[in-house]
């Protein structure tokens, strides 16, 4: 256990939790997520097969962090990955064509190509990144800060792993709002209005007041 907050255990999610945390997510961060909701990947409470592998590979790394409450409810989530080097994401990108799903591929393809587009490695000399993929809250305890908190122990996380770059995919207003008061900074942005197809039409109809992708990081040392 790391520590509580609001009443709640924060936790690492180790792998018996795995099931629970991705009914969870089914029920939350699948259909609210800004670019899930705005292709209208699936409903509340479906699954989706590619994005609970994307999932359960990042919740693999063991650094991944629950808040659940004295009777084992999962309040919230922060799923947590190993980023190592450009080409795990140059290579993720390739596999994209290889899916039949072209929401789960509109998605993914604008983070990916995005990425690619710097290079924090090199910008800090360093081999893996802490990278924060996935910032859920159920929205019975929405509102009171526990969103910030799951990144604070996330945080806490990565410095006890010697991770010296955290970085984040920030999609939603409310995602940079938290990423920003814990001082995570914006090394690239893109609004979705001027993110095109091949005629020239925005791929992406995000809901107000979602308007761009962030990619934001925080130094640790």
């Amino acid at each position: 256990m790391l520590a509580n907050s609001n009443g709640l255990r924060m936790e690492i999610i180790t792998e018996p939790w795995f099931p629970e945390v991705i009914q969870h997510l089914r029920q939350t961060f699948f259909a609210d997520e800004p670019l899930n909701k705005a292709v209208n990947l699936c409903r509340p409470g479906d699954g989706h097969t590619l994005l609970e592998k994307h999932s359960l590979s990042s919740l693999r790394d063991g650094i991944s962090v629950m808040a659940i409450t004295n009777s084992g409810e999962i309040a919230g989530v922060v799923v947590n990955g190993i980023l190592h080097g450009n080409e795990d994401t140059g290579r993720a990108l390739d596999r994209l064509a290889e899916m039949d799903d072209e929401k789960f591929r509109k998605i993914f393809t604008l983070l990916y190509e995005e990425n690619l587009k710097i290079d924090l490695f090199k910008q800090f000399s360093v081999e893996s990144i802490f990278e924060i993929r996935i910032l859920s809250v159920d929205s019975k305890f929405r509102g009171q800060g526990l969103a910030k908190e799951l990144m604070r122990k996330s945080e806490e996380v990565a410095r006890t792993n010697r991770f010296r770059i955290m970085k984040t995919d920030a999609t939603g207003l409310f995602s940079q709002r938290v990423a920003t008061s814990l001082g995570f900074v914006t090394r690239h942005e893109v609004k979705y209005d001027d993110y095109l197809d091949q005629d020239g039409h925005p791929v992406f109809h995000v809901g107000e007041p979602h308007d761009r992708l962030k990619i934001m990081y925080k130094a640790l040392c």
